[in-house]
């Protein structure tokens, strides 16, 4: 089975990204005999669709799951789009969850565990000033 993992580096000892569309890597493990490849995730700089876009990327690679932290609703909907199992809340380096994985000790979500935008720092969630600060403007004021 082929599986993608949220990846901050280029090898199995590399801690998982809590962040699914905005990590550096994916490393796309064979579990049978663990060998793997290392997908620079192209999305990630992107300002905006980073999950949807990083979704396609690993799906263009054949896996059938998913292991990250904190995966969006719209990266969700492709991957569920794309028949892609997903196990996110998940923490450790790429090795340890594969062998969760292997184990048995993966529970599959089809729910996002992140708000839209959540990787970007804040920007998009409402953390920002608004144009109006909350106070009336116009005639008279």
């Amino acid at each position: 089975m082929k599986v993608a993992i949220s990846s901050t580096g280029k090898d199995l000892n590399a801690p998982l990204d809590p962040r699914f569309g905005r990590c550096p890597y994916f490393v796309i493990v064979e579990t049978e005999d663990m060998t793997f490849e290392v997908l620079t995730n192209d999305a990630g700089a992107q300002g905006g669709g980073a999950g949807i876009q990083a979704a396609g990327q690993v799906a263009s690679k054949k896996v059938d799951a998913v292991i990250t932290g904190n995966c969006g609703p719209n990266a969700v909907q492709t991957l569920n789009a794309a028949g892609i199992q997903l196990y996110s809340g998940q923490a450790g380096t790429v090795r340890e969850v594969v062998e969760r994985f292997k184990r048995g000790g993966l529970n599959p979500t089809t729910d996002a565990n992140a708000q839209l935008h959540a990787g970007t720092g804040g920007r998009g969630m409402g953390g920002g000033r608004g144009m109006g600060m909350g106070r009336r403007r116009g005639p008279g004021i």
